[in-house]
């Protein structure tokens, strides 16, 4: 008779053959965890055995391996002990590389300058750059000025290039102005510092790329606003040119009306000269006479002398209360009617 017990398949003679009376094995077979009873825990023998039979039972799969590969993968510690990776000395192993200051957002440019004359005081024989990414814009002022300022890149940060120690390290966050290192903190519950990281070369190029770029980008902006500023200018002056040859046109025209209307009609050489004779015999000292044309058209004045040799007339007007003589061309004047 067959009885299922603790996941054990066992085997007992039947009460129903009492000749036969020989012991059997039982038979142990392994069977899923479906099986198992829930009231039961499996030990961890057990388990383990469970688990290789189910790796060993998938084609093509070897367990051993893909132990081997990720202890290959796993990465090995660089540094022995904790206190050992807080020692900024080891940062000289690596060489010159790039790294990130943190400074002011609004000073930058002035602690990176305040930062080189400090480095190359203090270290005299040590080779470092320091770089601030900056756009030199350009702006004209209304005097005609142009005014070129720095506009930082990547405000509050900064980047050097130097073989990092500790002693440089305290230098370069002792200087003024600068906030400290750009990295990730190191150590434990008993000690931390941020010990700083460095930029890939590939970042770095990157960054003078885009430096570059927008360089470029603010010189064609302030060539296009110049280019512009300088077509207004000429449209305002041809503007300007074509008013004033307007206004110079009305001017000559309304001369011209004026001189249409005041003209008489002309008459033949010997009529003109019969009236120029009566004009000049008519002219005497003291007489009163008018004006027809030039700055004093239509006064009228007292003649005070006349030379018929030089046709000049010298003729008294009376201007704000007072007496004024101006000489005028005898062909200027004729005398006055008094009604």
């Amino acid at each position: 008779m067959m009885k299922l017990q603790g996941g054990l398949l066992q085997w007992s003679p039947s009460s129903l053959i009492p000749s036969i009376n020989t012991r059997i094995k039982t038979t142990h077979l392994s069977i899923s965890a479906c099986v198992v009873e829930r009231n039961r825990e499996l030990t961890a023998r057990e388990r383990r055995q469970l688990r290789n039979e189910r790796r060993e039972s998938k084609s093509g799969y070897s367990w051993r391996e893909e132990v081997e590969e990720r202890l290959i993968k796993k990465p090995k510690k660089r540094y022995a002990t904790w206190t050992e990776e807080l020692n900024l000395d080891t940062l000289a192993e690596s060489g010159p590389q790039w790294w990130v200051v943190r400074v002011s957002r609004l000073r930058g440019q002035e602690t990176a300058q305040v930062l080189a004359r400090a480095l190359a005081r203090q270290f005299p024989e040590m080779e470092f750059t320091v770089y601030a990414p900056a756009v030199q814009v350009k702006r004209k002022l209304k005097n005609g000025s142009l005014s070129i300022k720095p506009k930082p890149v990547f405000p509050g940060c900064i980047f050097i290039r130097c073989i990092l120690n500790k002693e440089i390290h305290d230098s370069i966050r002792d200087c003024e102005g600068v906030g400290g290192f750009i990295g990730s903190k190191v150590g434990n519950t008993k000690r931390q510092i941020n010990k700083p990281r460095p930029v890939d070369d590939s970042d770095l190029e990157a960054i003078f790329k885009q430096a570059k770029e927008e360089q470029e980008k603010a010189d064609l902006e302030f060539d296009e606003l110049q280019r512009a500023e300088e077509e207004e200018a000429i449209l305002a002056s041809q503007k300007l040119l074509l008013e004033s040859n307007s206004d110079v046109i009305e001017n000559v025209e309304s001369l011209a009306e004026t001189k249409t209307k005041r003209s008489p009609r002309k008459a033949t050489p010997v009529t003109e000269t019969k009236e120029k004779k009566e004009k000049k015999k008519k002219l005497a000292a003291g007489s009163t006479v008018r004006v027809l044309s030039g700055t004093f058209a239509e006064f009228v004045g007292n003649l005070k002398k006349l030379n018929r040799k030089t046709a000049k007339a010298t003729v008294g007007f009376t201007l704000f209360g007072k007496e004024t003589l101006v000489e005028i061309d005898i062909n200027e004047l004729v005398p006055e009617i008094q009604s």
